[in-house]
């Protein structure tokens, strides 16, 4: 009897001991429980909604600065010499103005030999007239035969002829005279010179090339694919080589396409804007421009928002647990510090506005505030609308 009361107390102990040691587990559970790591934003950011705004629509174009018309200035006497030039290669002048100078003593002495010519043939001219009218006031009469009266009369008619002729001749010379004197045909700007002094100058000579008003034009190169989107008047803005920006409007456009390179080219006016580099537009430099096609709605975000991984570009989506999705998109035009996402993306997706480059897909992040989004009025694109 003893012996089973003292084998039930054991087992009575051994109960109380099974059951303190799953009490200190099951406490040791607990706290290891409360221990366990809080998951950490990864990055603290602000969010952005994309944006929906107007954007110009731009074509972009290559090609040179030409003159709008050069105008070739020549000799027009034979085989004078030039013994003054008055303007050089960049020199602006007037319409008339007297850009080079030939020798004049040979046409002065024979512009004198032909007034005295035409002298002599009025006063022939005079003396035959009197003759042939005493004639013809004595030929009812009869004291004058016939044959005498025809003589006064034919020469009155021939000294007529002479002086007909002499005065020509004056007027010849005149000209000549004239021609000494090398005038500018319109106004404009001296491209080239190849007048020097002291040169005998044949009759068609070149002695200068003239930019006709100073007026500088771009002929565009632009594919025939997007030839039809151009008009006569369509805007430009174009930019020389030398840093020169000039405003531009489509004056004409090619009526053949090149049969090689399939481009058409299109013949800008040009207006110089103010600015440093403004006049240092020369004819025969490259110019890059582009062309004004009017503007059109597109959705854009911040250019700090795109990420630009293995060639493609990202956004990174907050969703509504805070976690981040890569989101793959295509991108189109830029305007100022926005860029056009022209497909990939919903119109309210919140975005991570900068730092994406830091993020991975699925991370965390706390949102601290959402960037104010202010309706843009439309800007111009610096890429081409395709």
């Amino acid at each position: 009897m003893q012996f089973q009361q003292r084998k039930s107390a054991a087992a009575i102990a051994v109960l109380v001991l099974l059951a303190g040691a799953a009490a200190i587990l099951s406490s040791g559970s607990r706290a290891a429980d409360d221990k366990k790591p809080v998951a950490k934003p990864a990055l603290t950011v602000t969010a952005a909604l994309p944006l929906r705004q107007s954007l110009a629509i731009k074509l972009a174009a290559n090609g040179n600065i030409a003159a709008w018309q050069e105008a070739s200035v020549g000799a027009e006497g034979v085989a004078l010499r030039l013994t003054e030039v008055r303007v050089n290669v960049g020199d602006r002048v007037k319409k008339g103005q007297v850009l080079a100078v030939f020798a004049t003593d040979t046409l002065r002495a024979e512009a004198a030999q032909a007034r005295a010519s035409l002298a002599e043939a009025e006063a022939s001219a005079a003396e035959a007239h009197g003759n042939a009218e005493r004639a013809r006031s004595v030929q009812a009469s009869g004291a004058l035969s016939a044959t005498l009266v025809n003589q006064y009369l034919t020469a009155e008619k021939t000294a007529q002829a002479r002086l007909e002729a002499a005065r020509a001749v004056y007027q010849a010379q005149s000209v000549r005279l004239n021609q000494t004197q090398v005038l500018a045909p319109d106004a404009g700007i001296i491209s080239a010179r190849m007048a020097t002094v002291g040169a005998v100058v044949g009759n068609g000579t070149e002695l200068f090339r003239l930019i006709r008003q100073g007026r500088l034009e771009w002929r565009a190169e632009v594919t025939s694919a997007e030839l039809g989107r151009l008009t006569v008047g369509t805007l430009a803005e174009v930019t020389a080589a030398s840093g020169a920006r000039l405003a531009g409007r489509v004056r004409t456009i090619a009526p053949t396409v090149d049969a090689q390179t399939r481009a058409a080219l299109v013949y800008v006016d040009l207006t110089a804007l103010p600015g440093p580099a403004s006049g240092s537009a020369r004819a025969g430099m490259f110019a890059r421009g582009e062309f004004d096609l009017g503007a059109a709605p597109a959705l854009t975000v911040p250019q700090a928002a795109l990420v630009v991984r293995d060639g493609f570009s990202y956004v990174y989506r907050i969703n509504p647990d805070s976690r981040v999705s890569q989101v793959k998109v295509q991108t189109g035009r830029l305007a100022g510090d926005r860029v056009e996402i022209s497909g990939g993306l919903a119109a309210d997706a919140r975005l991570v506005a900068s730092g994406g480059g830091f993020l991975n897909d699925g991370d965390l992040v706390r949102v601290v505030e959402e960037q104010k989004q202010a309706a843009a009025p439309a800007k111009p694109a610096s890429a081409a609308s395709k």
